[in-house]
């Protein structure tokens, strides 16, 4: 990780003790010496990310003590060479990113301990040869970006097998049988023909099946719900029939669905909704019938457009665009671009019915006046006393008002949770049962402007925004004898305080510290991106991303934010909370998105750290050395080898996020897609990763605009540590 250029000296060979040569992201040229086959003690290679060209050397085959060679993203040309078979304590051949061509090197198979086999983004053809796969202990294999036509894949004790855009044909391949522990199954973009096979529904363990882009036909597997552990299922951009099977519903941990571009038919299964971790869904070009079900609180992305929906489309999707429903002849609705629903016979009813009801009164009313009038205090008695302010949006203080006074005893401290900038947070329990966060501004900072000013605008962003990761707003009262927020209460609190509770930050494991951080990034790209006009929160911080019982994470706190709108300067004076305000704020006024960009990417690295991360940014010039697992949060144990690479991903996108020039910052939109993205990083260890290298990744990650990303999926595409 340094600027050495120039060529590998043949001299290199001389040192004959040598057991580790790590000499990966530099500016290196030329072929590989063949010399280096003297080195017979080498027991771990990397040399990725350079410029070396030419073929691999045939004496490479004299480092027989070999376990890990590391080739990735030079320009390596030619066939593998036969000698790599003689390497038979090889256990990890990575050689990704080159321009290999030549058949699947069969005589790899000669090394008997290997484990991992990386040759994605090469010229690979012809076909993978049978072997009995019960003599390698194979555990990660990904072939992607290649020409590969077939062949048989060894497949005991496999976990990672990726041989997506490829040449696979014929019939769906046998690839079951042992896969037991597979993890991670991609066999998109091939030319794969015939139905999924019901015993998919043995791969007990898997966590993303990806079969997009193929020819497979027939109906999904009603199997494929014993897949428990699934998360994504891609089955997009095939000839599939039949309904989703309802069984589908049962999946506790999927987070993603696409079944677009099929001709699946019926209607979306009426438990869909019951998955509380779902947060895409893309049903689109398809033949599916009935109503849309409201998901909005759930899902963060979702396409239904061609389709032969019918109805009304759920109020919760007023604000999606209306692409996500073109396509469906008989859909009415707020969203724009389609007709409002015409009124149905029930709300006919509702409206004649008060009406001859206030006539009947206006007749009897003369002789009932007193009785009525007793009757109807009476109501408003009942109705004060246990009204459900969860049945309107705006009401005046006098609906409910005398709920939430008893409820918290005329907001005693003893029922008070929090304080925030302009106000105080108390907890209350209603009439019904129901648990609520109050925030209220108290009476002399009502008669400030300034705080008048900031709980109207949190009140105006809040019934602006429907998203499933950021609070929700009950109800409101802009009362003269008081004003407060009814928001849905959080049990677990702020982020903050759960990290610096020991006890509390030890059960935030690093898969919910990862998924809180995915979530924040799917509301921040909700504001800024699915909105006119942008939202922009201003002051994203651990204290303003709150925990529910679950430890889900839900955006809070918009009492600073801002509407931007783009005929305007977005000038305003300074806000946010010290050590997550974006530099450029320090001589700058104008309000952007970018500026929330720095502050997840601090809020990211603090949850990563399980402290404020100050003190690691004031020391990066001054110290290269410190690697990415020595900042983790020591409290818990170190992340496994899956998790290890979503908590690198992490950390890559957060210092992305940090980076001092506002444009060369990615957008939230692009963050989001980026953990959406199915394909995960190719790394060795977090151990070997500096956290330098990551602040520095612009120079080999991303352009200097957002705007030079190749793909969604950049940090995967750019960044194969």
């Amino acid at each position: 990780m340094n600027q050495i250029n120039g060529h590998i000296p043949l001299e290199i060979g001389n040192m004959k003790n040598l057991s580790y040569l790590y000499i990966d992201n530099n500016k290196l040229i030329g072929p590989l010496p063949s010399s280096l086959g003297h080195l017979t003690n080498l027991i771990s290679v990397f040399l990725d990310l350079n410029q070396v060209n030419g073929s691999i050397p045939p004496e490479i085959g004299n480092m027989t003590n070999l376990e890990d060679l590391h080739l990735n993203n030079n320009n390596i040309v030619g066939p593998i060479p036969l000698a790599i078979g003689h390497l038979t304590s090889l256990q990890t051949l990575s050689l990704s990113g080159n321009r290999i061509s030549g058949s699947f090197p069969v005589h790899i198979f000669n090394c008997s301990s290997l484990s991992n086999i990386i040759f994605s983004h090469n010229y690979l053809t012809g076909s993978i040869p049978f072997l009995n796969s019960s003599l390698f202990p194979l555990r990660w294999i990904d072939l992607s970006y290649n020409s590969i036509s077939g062949g048989e894949i060894p497949l005991t004790g496999l976990e990672f097998l990726d041989v997506s855009y490829n040449n696979f044909n014929g019939s769906f391949p046998n690839l079951i049988g042992d896969m037991e522990h597979l993890r991670y199954f991609n066999l998109s973009n091939n030319k794969i023909v015939g139905q999924v096979p019901s015993i998919i529904g043995q791969l007990t363990k898997l966590d993303t099946l990806s079969l997009s882009w193929n020819q497979i036909s027939g109906s999904i597997p009603k199997e494929i719900a014993d897949c428990k552990w699934l998360s994504e299922l891609l089955l997009s951009h095939n000839h599939l029939t039949g309904s989703i099977p309802s069984q589908i519903s049962d999946l506790q941990f999927l987070n993603a669905i696409d079944l677009s571009y099929n001709t699946i038919s019926g209607e979306i299964p009426s438990k869909l909704g019951d998955s509380q971790t779902l947060k895409i869904l893309d049903l689109s070009n398809n033949n599916l019938t009935g109503n849309i079900p409201d998901l909005s609180d759930l899902i963060s992305e979702v396409n239904f457009s061609h389709n032969s929906f019918h109805g009304q489309i759920p109020d919760g999707y007023s604000y999606y665009a209306t692409s996500k429903f073109i396509g469906n002849k008989d859909l009415c609705g707020d969203v724009e671009g389609f007709p409002p629903c015409p009124r149905s016979i029930v709300h006919q009813i509702k409206f004649f019915v008060p009406l001859i009801a206030f006539t009947m009164f206006l007749l009897l009313g003369y002789f009932f006046r007193s009785r009525c009038r007793v009757r109807k205090m009476s109501s408003e008695s009942r109705e004060t006393k246990n009204g459900d302010l969860f049945s309107i949006w705006n009401y005046d203080g006098k609906i409910a008002y005398e709920d939430i006074i008893e409820a918290t005893e005329d907001f005693d401290i003893r029922y008070c949770i929090g304080t925030g900038g302009y106000g105080s947070v108390y907890k209350a329990q209603l009439p019904n049962g129901k648990v609520v966060a109050l925030k209220k501004l108290h009476r002399l900072e009502a008669e400030d402007p300034n705080f008048d000013k900031s709980f109207r605008n949190e009140v105006k962003i809040l019934t602006e925004i429907r998203h499933r990761n950021i609070v929700k707003l009950h109800g409101y009262c802009l009362h003269k004898r008081c004003m407060f927020l009814v928001y849905e209460y959080m049990e677990r609190g702020s982020l903050f305080c759960v990290l610096h509770n020991n006890a509390e930050a030890v059960e935030l494991d690093w898969m919910k510290r990862v998924n809180i951080i995915k979530s924040t990034a799917h509301a921040l790209s909700y504001m800024h991106h699915e909105g006119v006009p942008i939202i922009v929160h201003r002051d994203i911080t651990s204290n303003n991303i709150l925990l529910n019982s679950e430890l889900e994470a839900f955006v809070s706190d918009f009492g600073t934010a801002r509407l931007l709108d783009s005929d305007t300067s977005n000038q305003t004076l300074m806000a946010g909370t010290y050590g997550y305000i974006a530099p450029e704020l320090a001589y700058t006024m104008k309000v952007t998105e970018k500026s929330d960009v720095y502050s997840f990417g601090v809020v990211a690295l603090e949850i990563l750290m399980g402290r404020h991360p100050g003190e690691l940014l004031t020391s990066l010039s001054s110290s290269q050395s410190v690697m990415l697992n020595e900042i983790l949060d020591k409290r818990l144990p170190p992340p496994n080898r899956l998790v290890a690479q979503d908590v690198f991903l992490v950390a890559a996108i957060s210092f992305a996020c940090l980076r001092a020039k506002p444009k060369s910052r990615p957008t939230m939109k692009l963050v989001s897609q980026e953990f959406l993205c199915h394909k995960k990083p190719i790394m060795n260890s977090l151990c070997a990763v500096s956290v330098w290298q990551l602040r520095n990744q612009e120079t080999y990650m991303v352009g200097e605009s957002e705007t030079h990303f190749e793909s969604p999926c950049f940090l995967v595409e750019k960044d194969n540590v």
